[in-house]
């Protein structure tokens, strides 16, 4: 690995982490809040812009990455942006334990909405904004947006790219990977912009509340300002809009940059939208009855449609918003919503989790399979999309199943030391490493991960930087052939 060059691309990533920081302690201006909380603000800021200005000075020089250098810069860009983002909560006491904090700041950047903070409406505006920020950087990547803002990362562009970008392909608009950053942040801004009106002007939302919803939602994160998430609410209008943008955000963006330019068709051509949109919609039908059945919101159907469908999208998205506690819905219904966390949204979306089309591809190896051990002399070659899927991308999926299987297993084994039951242990660790946020029991829609002690947290805090960036990226540090030149 290349020492020099890593880090110092990680003081860019740091730096601007340290601006985005001293933007929000004008948020907090503008909203009269005291001085201390801009203070805290700007001093983070600047403690990041200082050590990242420092790194950036010693380690000048030609920036040639290698593929290797991509997961290093990513790898440890992230734990430097969850280190210096933490400051905001020590400094303004909002979170008192910094490894409380880093939890925090992890779970924004990787937008997985688990969160140890309660009473939020208490939370000063200017660190509800930064918490907010964490999930809209951390969506679309803080290292791609590095690469879209700073041309001369484009020679090594690609490797941050590779890393940080979710799914089993990386898919290139264009032949330069900056141009290819830049169409997606700009997607992505588009539609956080227009999600933020559409909540202020048809949901009655303040500009603020609108904003920092719009920036979870796109980011599939989920962190709210309200303690009751968006039920605080209470809004068909507020819950259809997040509806939508949350569906839209488990969507590969690639995809949106098509239709924005005149494809609309691209969406129903590809097969991962196809199997996704009919998934959620057959899930949503089936939860809306169940729940009906047993006589939720006092038997009014139109009520749980409403709770299935907001409650659904979020989970397979992995946005984590709430508007009703699934937590009290019939067994099959809690059971099916912990199949979609594991399952998550499209390749090349914000969602988190396994990603739909590795599911899809491993549900049609195994028919494949099946058919194979009827007659082993057949030669049946795997398609998606009418196209060929290559091996070496199968095998690539089936570690990756592989790998997410065994880690949640022992996970779930060594969170049962931190946690009160069985059910809490595991979707504690099914809701961090699929970037999820809330999971069952003591760690459901209406708690949070206030109570598990700070190893527990620590090793949480862990597992979502493990699902954010899927394994490879982060797991390979660990080869003692990767520090070899």
């Amino acid at each position: 690995m290349n020492k020099r060059a890593v880090f110092h691309l990680v003081s860019y990533m740091t730096l601007v982490i340290g601006v985005a920081m001293i933007l929000c302690a004008g948020i907090s201006l503008a909203y009269q809040e005291p001085l201390d909380v801009q203070l805290d603000l700007i001093y983070s800021g600047v403690i990041a812009i200082v050590c990242a200005s420092v790194v950036g000075f010693f380690t000048r020089g030609e920036i040639n990455l290698s593929r290797r250098d991509g997961f290093g810069i990513v790898t440890f860009g992230w734990i430097s942006a969850t280190i210096f983002g933490s400051l905001p909560y020590i400094f303004s006491d909002v979170i008192h334990h910094p490894v409380a904090a880093m939890f925090e700041t992890m779970s924004g950047f990787t937008t997985t909405g688990a969160s140890v903070l309660s009473n939020l409406e208490e939370i000063p505006r200017g660190i509800h904004f930064w918490r907010a920020l964490t999930h809209w950087f951390g969506g679309m990547g803080v290292l791609v947006l590095c690469v879209a803002i700073l041309p001369f990362l484009g020679v090594g562009g690609m490797q941050i790219y590779r890393a940080e970008m979710p799914g089993p392909s990386k898919d290139r608009l264009t032949p330069r990977i900056a141009t290819t950053a830049k169409l997606l942040w700009g997607v992505y801004a588009l539609m956080t912009v227009v999600e933020a009106a559409l909540l202020k002007f048809a949901g009655g939302m303040d500009w603020f509340d609108a904003f920092c919803h719009a920036f979870g939602t796109m980011a599939t994160g989920g962190f709210s300002t309200r303690s009751a998430s968006v039920g605080a609410y209470d809004s068909a209008v507020i819950d259809t809009i997040i509806t939508i943008f949350m569906f839209l955000a488990g969507v590969n963006f690639s995809l949106h940059y098509h239709a924005l330019t005149g494809k609309p068709k691209r969406y129903f051509q590809d097969p991962e939208f196809r199997f996704y949109t009919f998934f959620l919609l057959g899930s949503v039908l089936f939860l809306t009855f169940n729940i009906w059945s047993h006589g939720w919101a006092d038997g009014s159907f139109t009520r749980c449609f409403r709770d299935s469908a907001f409650t659904a999208t979020s989970v397979i998205t992995t946005t984590g918003f709430g508007t009703a506690d699934f937590d009290l819905w019939p067994n099959a219904s809690r059971l099916l919503l912990v199949v979609m966390m594991f399952m998550g949204g499209c390749a090349g979306s914000t969602g988190g989790g396994m990603k739909i089309v590795r599911v899809f591809i491993m549900f049609k190896k195994m028919l494949r399979e099946l058919k194979l051990f009827m007659r082993p002399s057949a030669v049946i070659q795997m398609k998606l999309g009418g196209k060929p899927v290559e091996q070496e991308i199968i095998s690539h999926i089936a570690a990756f199943f592989a790998i997410f299987v065994f880690i949640f297993a022992l996970g779930s084994i060594v969170m049962t030391f931190f946690t009160p039951d069985l059910v809490t242990a595991c979707t504690s660790v099914v809701a961090t490493l699929g970037n999820i946020g809330p999971g069952l029991n003591a760690v459901g829609v209406t708690q949070n991960f206030a109570d598990i002690p700070p190893l527990g947290q620590a090793i949480l805090t862990f597992f979502m930087l493990l699902g954010r960036l899927e394994f490879y990226t982060v797991l390979i540090l660990f080869l003692p052939s990767y520090w070899k030149k």
